[in-house]
């Protein structure tokens, strides 16, 4: 079998209790292209657009500690914008669209560990019925 690259994925298989957007979407930097004085945005490297990180929190009560949060990363040629915040809350309820992820060996730390990256082309107001998934229609900024 011959797998290259990212592996589709269903946000639902992902994230089956929803997840939410926890901070501020952040331009990822090249740290190959960057220097101290100027610091230069990731490009995708299928696309060329620039890469976005979006700070989630996955919804599901059982994710141990360490893995309920995670970055998904958004090429795009201008900067994502998150969903609306519920009411009262400081959560925005999101759902990616066209998300993939790519396993790797994460070697920091005292032993190496399998970790995955998330990616996905937009992200919007999640549209089922779960729980952190009770909203509507669709919010999306120009996303790859």
């Amino acid at each position: 079998m011959a797998i290259n690259g990212a592996i589709p994925v269903e946000f639902d298989a992902v994230f089956p209790h929803g997840a939410y957007v926890i901070g501020e979407v952040t331009p990822e930097a090249d740290f190959e292209q960057s220097t101290r004085e100027n610091r230069v945005q990731k490009k995708d490297k299928t696309t060329g657009l620039p890469v976005w990180q979006v700070p989630v929190m996955d919804a599901d009560p059982d994710a141990r500690k360490g893995q309920r949060e995670l970055t998904v990363k958004i090429a795009a040629e201008v900067q994502p914008v998150p969903p609306e915040q519920l009411a009262g809350t400081p959560f925005r309820p999101v759902e990616f669209t066209g998300l993939s992820v790519t396993p790797y060996v994460d070697t920091n730390g005292a032993r190496p560990k399998q970790a995955y990256s998330l990616r996905a082309t937009e992200m919007r107001k999640p549209s089922g019925g779960k729980a952190g998934n009770n909203g509507s229609g669709s919010q999306t900024k120009d996303a790859a």
